[in-house]
């Protein structure tokens, strides 16, 4: 069973219905015990930090989400929040990563960045069968820096950014893999099946 963590910046119904296409059983749920004894964790978002992380706070999530040893995987802002800090509300996050979330630097290019982009993905399992440079939807004003968690890079408004990592049992990706085409249902597909 799947747990979708149910929180107050959570766009579920669009990974919901990924996974349905997927045949995938999951549960939408802030019940401590259930994300626990879950198979794996999908941890979408879309919003904004600070009030997701106090929302988190409030269901005491923070620490259960920081002690899970299953497969996990990080949406968008369910990516940026596994981060240690966001500039977004200078907000405080789980610190699964050591990286701070920054905002895209003023450019020529329209923020937030809203749209299909490239993936340069590594051999990382999450990426099975999806081709380099493949593209995926991506909506986001802030961005998760390079690191050595990186796994996938994007680049966008002078900035070649994180949009994939891996930290153990963590994932995050930054674009919106259930609003993705074939490629999103592939990576979804992957993740469901990753071996730690």
């Amino acid at each position: 069973m799947i747990a979708i963590v149910k929180y107050n910046a959570g766009n579920v119904f669009s990974v919901m219905c990924a996974l349905d296409r997927l045949n995938a059983k999951y549960i939408l749920t802030d019940d401590i015990d259930k994300i626990k004894s879950s198979d794996r964790v999908i941890f979408p978002g879309v919003g904004e930090a600070e009030s997701a992380y106090k929302d988190l706070e409030e269901k005491n999530l923070i620490e259960v989400l920081k002690s899970l040893k299953q497969p996990f995987l990080g949406i968008c802002l369910g990516m940026q929040l596994l981060a240690s800090s966001s500039e977004e509300g200078n907000a405080k996050c789980l610190g699964i990563v050591d990286k701070r979330i920054l905002h895209f630097p003023p450019s020529k290019d329209k923020v937030p960045h809203i749209g299909w982009n490239t993936v340069k993905a590594s051999d990382d399992p999450l990426f099975y069968k999806i081709k380099e440079d493949e593209y995926f939807y991506f909506v986001h004003s802030y961005y998760f820096p390079l690191s050595q968690e990186t796994i996938a890079t994007t680049n966008y408004s002078d900035c070649t950014f994180t949009s994939a990592f891996r930290r153990d049992n963590f994932y995050g990706v930054q674009f919106h893999p259930e609003k993705s085409s074939s490629a999103g249902e592939r990576l979804l597909k992957n993740f469901l099946e990753v071996k730690l």
